[in-house]
């Protein structure tokens, strides 16, 4: 009997030596294991050590505090938790901002939401005067950089609570209390002038895809169009509804830039701006645990979304005639609904550049004859201000920013792209499906985490020095990292998505003829995904020209971009050439977002009649 047993336990032995021989052979053959375990150990170091570094961060003592808590240096501690929520300072460092933050997100969404499937349905579903145009035109305020918006409304709405140059409205003569010029109206105004065009996009896909046959069948039957609308579309839209509200509430639980411009002259604090504040008073261990409650909401709000998402596989619709287009005709209200859609782009795009350009060559705000018009903030030269002594076309700090920003955001965003693509190669290639499983875990993670949040992180982590790798703070190393690292989520998506429409047929012809790696790659994959790679590159570009979260944490002087660059002057209150940067910044995303489409081959009115 015993034989039997060693016999049974030999076979075995026996089989998982070559099931381990034949890993071994496949390894040595398939180079997409080798490339998926390097991506791996990279994204674990520049992705995973950060957040672990952060969290740390909120437990252990700080130099510098070690004398005030009584406890060692790096010592660990409960001493910021207690800080933060429950000493007689958590009021203002945790519970005011937090309530702000909460209060802004849901005011967002509300509003977002109610106004994004009004102008959904008018322009997917309606007859509506200008339909394709409207299509497009209802997008761009999702184009451009949240704080074009707080610029433009600080240089109406501007009141005397701090100083420099008083808005449009002051210098008229008409006095804007605090409520109106900053605090949480403006931001959720502007933010819903921001999300709104999200919503549009995917409630809008959810309509174009919805089967109109039900509705037909239940019009015949004798069903009113509210009932319709409640029983039958809304239940259908809801997963796509309820995706779109939690996707504009995790983005307003990390956004900096508004209530960085709004709410910090009369100290409306968000987790975000409370973050900061900490970081820039050297506190911390506060900021750990700031950034790490950012990032424990974005974290769940997101994977309720993923939940979301798997919920909404439930609500399919089937018909053979499911795309057949049926428009509600709204007879004589079809001009007042382009009129209603007409008022939104008036008042998310137009309004605010010409706003913006306006101040750009306005001397005295407010005063509109033709001796207070100039070009002098923009290729002025011997200027009266102290440290902008030229126009910004002028002003060598500028196009240094502007290097910085196509250095550091263009090498982010080749090597993004480069990598997105061979996450997808490895993903779709690797044998070994745990390896593919965890490289497309890891490089979803920044997705759920808020950028102020990931920037602290990385803060934290490459401030000094670690072993081998010295300290990279203060240089633009530390940038190039972080966007890479911030934009896998989408990179990846992209490449994989690419990989997917790829067979493995043309790459395994040219094994057989003894064509390599590299010639493969440069001479089949990377052909035939040309414009897929230029879009995975062009798309974090794009975002890394607007983001102002992770360099606002990350930048030193010396390494501005334009987006912190933009917010130092107006900090120096040079209003007029921090709107003339900004105008910039956006004409840069209206136009990368354009050659996006072009290089895709995808329209936003795409599916749309005329």
């Amino acid at each position: 009997m015993a034989v039997g047993v060693d016999s049974v336990a030999q076979k075995a032995a026996t089989g998982r030596l070559r099931r381990l021989l034949h890993s071994g052979a496949v390894a040595r053959h398939e180079p997409a294991i080798f490339i998926g375990l390097l991506l791996v150990g990279f994204f674990a170091y520049v992705i995973l050590a950060p957040v672990f570094s952060i969290l740390f961060d909120a437990i252990r003592v700080h130099p510098g505090d070690g004398t005030r808590i009584h406890q060692s240096d790096g010592a660990l501690t409960l001493y910021y938790l207690a800080r933060v929520f429950i000493s007689r300072m958590s009021a203002v460092l945790i519970w005011s901002p937090l309530v702000h933050t909460l209060a802004i997100a849901l005011g967002t969404v509300t509003l977002a939401i109610s106004l994004g499937v009004v102008l959904a349905w008018l322009v997917n579903r309606t007859d509506m005067v200008g339909r394709a145009w409207f299509a497009t035109a209802l997008i761009v305020p999702f184009m451009l950089p949240t704080w074009t918006f707080a610029l433009a409304w600080t240089t109406i709405f501007k009141n005397r609570t701090i100083g420099g140059q008083p808005g449009w409205m002051e210098a008229m003569g008409v006095h804007t209390p605090n409520w109106l010029a900053y605090g949480y109206l403006p931001i959720v105004f502007i933010l819903v002038l921001h999300y709104t065009p999200l919503v549009i996009l995917i409630v809008g896909n959810a309509l174009r895809r919805l089967d109109v046959q039900m509705e037909e069948c239940a019009r015949i039957l004798g069903a009113s169009r509210r009932a319709i609308a409640f029983s039958i579309v809304l239940p259908l839209v809801r997963p796509a509804l309820l995706s779109a509200a939690l996707l504009i509430f995790a983005d307003c639980i990390g956004e900096f830039a508004v209530p960085y411009i709004l709410g910090l002259p009369i100290n409306y604090d968000t987790l975000s701006t409370g973050l900061y504040r900490s970081l820039s008073s050297r506190q911390n261990g506060v900021a750990a645990v700031l950034a790490g409650t950012i990032m424990l909401i974005g974290v769940v709000t997101l994977l309720i979304d993923v939940r979301m998402m798997r919920e909404a596989r439930r609500f399919v619709t089937v018909g053979g005639k499911g795309t057949m287009d049926r428009r509600s005709r709204l007879g004589r209200f079809r001009l007042p609904a382009a009129g209603f859609a007409g008022l939104f782009v008036l008042v998310g795009v137009a309004l605010p550049l010409l706003t913006l350009f306006l101040s750009t060559v306005m001397i005295l705000p407010g005063r509109f004859t033709p001796d207070n018009f100039t070009l002098n903030f923009w290729i002025g030269t011997h200027l009266d201000t102290i440290a902008l002594r030229n126009g910004i076309l002028l002003t060598p700090e500028f196009w240094q920013a502007a290097w910085n920003t196509v250095r550091i955001v263009g090498m982010a965003s080749l090597i993004s792209g480069t990598l997105g693509l061979l996450v997808g190669y490895a993903v779709l290639r690797s044998p070994f499906r745990s390896l593919a499983n965890f490289l497309r875990q890891i490089t979803f993670l920044p997705y759920l985490v808020p950028g102020i949040a990931f920037a602290a992180a990385f803060l934290s982590l490459f401030a000094v020095a670690r072993g081998p790798i010295p300290a990279l703070y203060g240089t633009p190393i530390i940038l190039i990292l972080a966007l890479i690292a911030e934009q896998m989520p989408f990179a990846s998506r992209s490449g994989i998505s690419a990989m997917t429409q790829l067979g493995r047929e043309p790459e395994e012809a040219a094994r057989i003829i003894g064509a390599s790696w590299w010639c493969r790659m440069g001479k089949i994959i990377i052909p035939i995904q040309a414009a897929p790679l230029a879009t995975a590159i062009l798309l974090p570009f794009i975002s890394g020209i607007k983001g102002v979260s992770l360099f606002i944490i990350l930048a030193v002087p010396a390494t501005d971009v334009l987006t912190t660059y933009s917010l130092r002057l107006l900090d120096y209150n040079y209003d007029q050439a921090a709107n003339a940067v900004v105008l910039m910044i956006a004409l840069i995303a209206w136009l990368g977002t354009v050659l996006i489409q072009r290089i895709a081959g995808n329209s936003l009115a795409r599916g749309l009649e005329s």
